[in-house]
């Protein structure tokens, strides 16, 4: 392929995108919705008959730049874990996620075994749209706790801190699943003794990495090179993953995050690292998505799946996380609070939805659905919160 064929798909996703995450930032959501909305309004060009602009083979080049989109992503996703938050919070964070975590997949598990059987060919697949739906992005919830001053509440810190967890859970639970799923014949307990292998390497070679970066920290405070040897780390860390381990490459490179995150350093990577990311990589990512969204295919069944598995993860988080919190000794408003805050879906849920499909272990369809549980969750969240501090408001005030 003549790269030059790229270039002008790349320049309408880049421009659309950003004009629409601009828009959709004005209106309270996030910026991710903006992205694949341009996504979908650009697919419709390939319904033009002898259109040249996105043809077979500059999807090739557009998905390529996606992937290195999605290790970006994580390896952001794992700078900003705070393991600290998590220890202020201890136990009622691991009642709140675990929680939060089982409930959503057994719906999700639940719904596509009624749909699709619980037999055997179907296993694995069911077993993966529940993970989908054990992702959590909480950008919307921090936003709005943040207006309301409400952040460092109990609710708030406990939010925050199982949102963490819930993205390690996440992301170890998804590494594991695709690997018994991509691994006929593999042996169960081999594929978990490669998980723990993987988190022994990678935590091992971090330990003396993260000596390294210490060292050009103090030496070359601030210099645009942490952020290339941060890169560096995560493109290697996914490499191994995926290639020596059969661990997703998301996975590494959120480990490679994590093995840094804390320092003083993190913050100046993540900063640097999002530039490039959130001015190329990313909006491409979230635009293949929205391409590749397919409505022709939609039948009766599929759309009754598709609305069933939208409420599952809504109900999902809403009752797992509100009874972890209310197992965890919060008030029915605290309890309902850390449900709703939950909620919320955003990137994760499309990057394991993204590799689940790239693994033929779920079909492409679902995608419509999860672009409504995103808009859904992103307008509602910020609503229901507001209303239950309502009162407490009036009554500051009065």
């Amino acid at each position: 392929m003549d790269y030059y064929l790229l270039l002008l798909p790349l320049a309408m996703i880049l421009l659309l995108s950003k004009l629409l995450g601009i828009g959709a930032r004005h209106i309270g959501i996030p910026q991710v919705v903006g992205m694949l909305l341009a996504g979908v309004l650009l697919g419709l060009i390939k319904y033009i008959p002898g259109q040249t602009i996105f043809t077979e083979n500059t999807m090739k080049g557009i998905e390529v730049l996606a992937e290195i989109g999605v290790i970006l992503i994580m390896f952001s996703a794992g700078l900003e874990t705070d393991v600290k938050q998590i220890k202020a919070t201890g136990v009622a964070s691991l009642v709140i996620t675990s929680l939060g975590v089982i409930v959503p997949m057994v719906l999700g598990f639940v719904v596509a075994g009624l749909f699709f059987g619980f037999d055997s060919a179907h296993l694995h697949s069911n077993i993966f749209y529940g993970v989908i739906l054990t992702a959590t992005s909480v950008s919307v919830t921090v936003a709005t706790l943040k207006e309301l001053g409400k952040l460092n509440s109990k609710a708030g810190t406990a939010i925050i801190s199982a949102a963490i967890l819930d993205d390690i859970i996440g992301v170890i639970i998804l590494s594991v699943v695709l690997g018994l799923s991509t691994n006929t014949g593999t042996n169960v307990w081999m594929v978990l003794l490669k998980t723990v292998l993987f988190f022994v390497f990678t935590f091992g070679v971090g330990f003396v990495v993260r000596y390294i970066f210490k060292w050009l920290e103090n030496h070359y405070e601030h210099h645009r090179r942490l952020p290339i040897f941060g890169v560096c780390l995560a493109f290697f860390y996914a490499y191994a993953a995926e290639k020596w381990f059969g661990i997703a490459d998301i996975t590494g490179a959120y480990v490679a995050g994590m093995v840094l995150c804390g320092d003083k350093t993190s913050e100046y990577i993540e900063r640097r690292t999002d530039i490039a990311s959130y001015m190329i990589f990313t909006p491409i990512f979230f635009a293949k998505i929205g391409l590749n969204v397919d409505f022709a295919g939609l039948d009766l069944k599929t759309v009754g799946f598709g609305l069933s598995f939208v409420l599952a993860g809504i109900l999902g988080k809403l009752i797992g996380c509100g009874v972890g919190a209310k197992i965890s000794r919060f008030d029915l408003k605290d309890s309902f609070r850390c449900g709703v805050g939950m909620m919320c879906r955003a990137e994760v849920c499309l990057i394991c939805a993204n590799k689940g499909i790239n693994a033929g272990l779920i079909d492409a369809s679902i995608q419509p659905f999860l672009l409504i549980l995103i808009i859904f969750t992103s307008f509602v969240t910020p609503l229901l919160l507001k209303w239950s501090y309502k009162k407490e408001q009036i009554e500051l005030v009065s």
